[in-house]
């Protein structure tokens, strides 16, 4: 039988502040190579997910929440969350038992450092009375959605001269919109 390796930190780093992300090109300056040993490992995790995650995915399946969709074993810059709702900026996180809770606490650093909300939630809770998680998650989410909007209002107050509409599609002589790869005609 072969023994299996575990990540593990230093204590130094463990007690350090989260490093800080920096929003840029494919992966918040990650390389590719390591980029795509992530999305490998979160569709390996995806494959072989617990009772916890499967119950909650489920639930999320048959919800309709809109433009509001969580991604399951979503790749956040250098982490790989449980559920990520892109549009809220907001992770999920579940606690399974065992995992290493240093570990934890640095990733979640360094996604609320760029903006990312997390909430945890333990796996017994999800298997116990999903429908309390469900209400937390909901109440947590019309949260993040007024946050949201504030600061987005506060951003259209302090940039009064930046526009925020799309520019309407030019016309031809007969008011339709042209096509913007017209077919062309054969001759015969």
């Amino acid at each position: 039988m072969t023994t299996r390796k575990t990540l593990a930190l230093n204590p130094e780093a463990a007690a350090a502040e989260a490093p800080a992300l920096k929003k840029k090109g494919r992966g918040w300056e990650i390389s590719d190579k390591r980029l795509d040993a992530l999305h490998e490992q979160a569709r390996e995790m995806r494959r072989h997910s617990s009772d916890a995650h499967k119950a909650l995915a489920e639930k999320f399946t048959k919800a309709d929440l809109g433009r509001y969709t969580f991604k399951r074993h979503a790749v956040v810059g250098s982490a790989i969350v449980d559920f990520n709702c892109h549009n809220l900026g907001l992770a999920l996180a579940i606690d399974e038992e065992g995992q290493n809770d240093a570990l934890a606490k640095r990733r979640d650093k360094s996604l609320e450092s760029v903006g990312i909300r997390v909430m945890r939630i333990a796996a017994t809770d999800i298997l116990e009375d999903i429908d309390a998680v469900l209400q937390r998650l909901t109440a947590t989410m019309r949260d993040r959605i007024t946050e949201r909007k504030a600061a987005a209002r506060a951003h259209k107050a302090a940039n009064p001269n930046q526009s925020y509409d799309r520019p309407k599609p030019r016309t031809n002589a007969q008011g339709d919109t042209p096509t913007r790869n017209p077919k062309p005609r054969s001759r015969m």
